[in-house]
């Protein structure tokens, strides 16, 4: 078993990488400032060893057993409601599992960024500038995601919560310079901010609810103890604390209607996109939900929620990918179904299927989007429209996306067919699930979502690497162009080996993870289902009619992708008016973001404000002026009534005063 203190250092080495990059080297030498990234890795990768130690270690104790720490106390000891808050590191096979994918996927990344944020070396001074600042802010942000897995109770996970919230921003816009960049950043830090209302209110439904936990012994946010309380609540506030805490898991993996931020966050540097999208911030809502799942079965009405938003975010994410001509965006949409899914799984009562899911999403989406950033690499432009023929001078780059491409696609045998089955075979038979037509309606909601992912994915590979190369950022017009990129060239060659190392290693996981992991038979020291029974989970018995099914459905995909942009043996354009106005509507993102913008934000919201802000303008503050004056002026003439300059008013005057300080002389006696 892993020691506490080393169980710390997980949190602890990346964060001091860090801190170390922005205390130490930067003021110290600039001719330092290069080293920022190997002190990254070195932090991100000794947790990831760290990790590795407790994965193995969970496979044989389950929980570590760590006590948790005091810090403070609520209410008094021993009273009714009275607990102490503690804080402390809950490491299980689930967190275990969880903090491996996270450090491991970082390592990769920050290893691939030392090749791909060299154009950001050098300031125009020819000084390091930026490249301290990404790989400090890849620490904290890794650091902070780890916090959030290992998190022994509510109020810690939600600290680093927010902490993942804050370095995505920072990395979202960490080219500030740009308007683009800027605003995505901003979006993002709003948008998951609304979700992270709803966890707050679910956090304050519980405080306010503690007596339940007191009452048995147990601490109200003590993750163990909400596990172990969660039977026995009320079948309202498991519903209503549930609810809340979704809301902020939906935040943050961007589930409609809080997706829109998510393809809008594509303005940050390229890695920063894999980060996100593979192993930390989208990943914590999933997580979250598979960490508290002890709390959702006890709620119908929760887990029906979990499915549906989830079975169709898949459907209509995957829809939205279809008319992307940005390939990163459509790797983000893609991402947000592929999160649906996880959801899905999550709400038809498959915690383990879903963590499987992500376990394999995080080496496979990590690919395509480092395979993007090798691309932009070298034409300087995400637009697909301008790319093509690339395969011929970057045949790593294609056959590593290639990898990652049929392992999103679901085909077998690679690591994404495994789990896609699983969820689908899960749902499919609603042996688990709250309501089974809820589930047999989300399994239908997957299967068309599997058909439009192998179409988008093959679309992508296509329209990238397939045909006659189409110029690159030479092509794309000025108005287009992004202004730090206008004077860059195309470059026709592979990128260099610090880049496509990650992308050769990330392919291997991307074919072998799922079967491996996960395997229908005995692969000598890694049991069958070995990732399902180290979740105490059951793995669902293959079904090999779902496989078939899902299988003709991806080939039925891809198939179409290469008739429409390969051979071009099939034309949108015969379909007329009707195709443009779809693909109109799913290239303005079914006009989602206008609809909050124009109408909700700046019709009703601000709008609203207005009418407010006008009504405590006039009512209040001018009605305290005007109250202040009106009062001046009828005391003022209520003290003039009074000076008459008659002495029998005058007489009378004194003779009441007289009177009251006679009365009040006698009252006193």
């Amino acid at each position: 078993m892993l020691p506490e203190a080393a169980a710390w250092l997980i949190i602890g080495l990346p964060l001091l990488a860090g801190v170390f990059s922005i205390a130490v080297l930067r003021p110290w030498s600039r001719s330092l400032w290069q080293y920022a990234g190997y002190v990254g890795i070195a932090g991100t990768g000794a947790a990831f060893v760290l990790s590795l130690i407790a994965v193995n270690g969970a496979m044989g104790n389950g929980d570590a057993g760590y006590e948790p720490h005091a810090w403070f106390a609520v209410g008094a000891i021993g009273a009714q409601d009275g607990f102490r808050m503690t804080v402390g590191i809950l490491l299980d096979p689930l967190s275990a599992i969880m903090a491996a994918v996270v450090s491991g996927v970082s390592t990769v990344v920050q290893v691939f960024s030392l090749g791909y944020m060299r154009k950001d070396e050098h300031d125009a001074n020819g000084t390091w500038s930026d490249y301290p600042r990404y790989f400090t802010y890849m620490s904290l942000f890794t650091a902070s995601m780890l916090g959030l897995v290992l998190a022994y109770n509510l109020i810690q996970l939600f600290v680093f919560w927010e902490l993942v919230g804050l370095f995505s921003y920072l990395l979202i816009g960490f080219w500030y310079h740009r308007p683009a960049a800027a605003a995505a950043a901003k979006k993002a830090f709003i948008v998951t901010r609304i979700g992270d209302f709803g966890f707050m209110l679910g956090i304050l439904y519980l405080f306010l609810n503690r007596g339940e936990f007191t009452a048995l012994g147990l601490n109200p946010f003590e993750i163990p103890a909400i596990l172990d309380a969660a039977p026995m609540l009320s079948a309202g506030i498991a519903t209503w604390v549930a609810l809340g805490l979704f809301a902020g898991a939906a935040g943050k993996s961007a589930q409609f209607p809080l997706h829109t931020w998510l393809p809008d966050a594509m303005e940050g540097p390229t890695p920063v996109s894999s980060l996100i999208h593979a192993a930390t911030m989208v990943a914590a809502g999933v997580f979250l939900v598979a960490r508290l799942f002890g709390l959702f079965e006890e709620s119908a009405a929760a887990m029906n929620t979990v499915a549906i938003i989830g079975g169709f975010t898949a459907v209509f994410a995957a829809a939205m990918g279809l008319a992307a001509n940005d390939i990163k965006r459509v790797l983000a949409f893609s991402t947000v179904s592929q999160l649906g899914y996880m959801f899905l799984a999550l709400g038809v009562g498959a915690p383990g299927v879903a963590m499987f899911h992500l376990f394999n999403h995080a080496f496979f989406k990590c690919l395509l989007f480092l395979g993007a950033g090798s691309v932009h690499h070298s034409v300087h432009t995400f637009d697909m429209r301008y790319m093509g023929g690339i395969r011929r001078w970057m045949p790593i780059t294609y056959l590593t996306t290639l990898v990652g491409g049929l392992s999103l696609a679901g085909i077998f045998p690679l690591a994404g067919f495994w789990s896609k089955d699983e969820i689908l075979t899960t749902a499919w038979s609603g042996a688990h699930a709250a309501n089974t037509g809820v589930s047999q309606l989300v399994f239908w909601l997957a299967l068309a979502a599997a058909f439009m992912t192998a179409f988008y994915v093959f679309r992508l590979i296509i329209m990238s690497f397939h045909g006659e190369f189409r110029g690159g950022i030479d092509s794309v017009p000025h108005e287009e162009r992004i202004p730090d990129e206008a004077h860059h060239e195309v470059h026709q060659h592979e990128s260099s080996r610090v880049m496509t190392l990650p992308l050769i290693v990330l392919a291997v996981f991307a074919v072998g993870s799922g079967f491996v992991a996960n395997s229908l038979i005995d692969l000598g020291p890694v049991p069958a289902h070995w990732f399902s029974h180290l979740l105490h989970e059951d793995a669902p018995k293959f079904n090999i009619g779902i496989a078939l099914a899902s299988t003709v459905v991806a080939v039925a995909g891809i198939g179409l992708a290469v008739l429409v942009y390969g051979t071009r043996t099939v034309s949108f354009d015969g379909l007329g008016r009707l195709w443009r106005w779809g693909h109109r509507l799913l290239a303005e993102r079914f006009y989602m973001d206008a609809l909050y913008e124009d109408l909700i934000v700046r019709r009703a919201l601000y709008r609203g404000l207005f009418l407010v802000s006008d009504w405590f303008d006039r009512r209040i503050v001018d009605g305290v002026a005007d109250l202040a004056g009106w009062l001046g002026r009828n005391s003022g003439r209520a003290i003039a009534q009074l000076q008459t300059g008659h002495i029998q008013v005058y007489g009378v005057g004194v003779s009441m005063g007289a009177a009251v300080i006679l009365i009040f002389y006698l009252m006193q006696r």
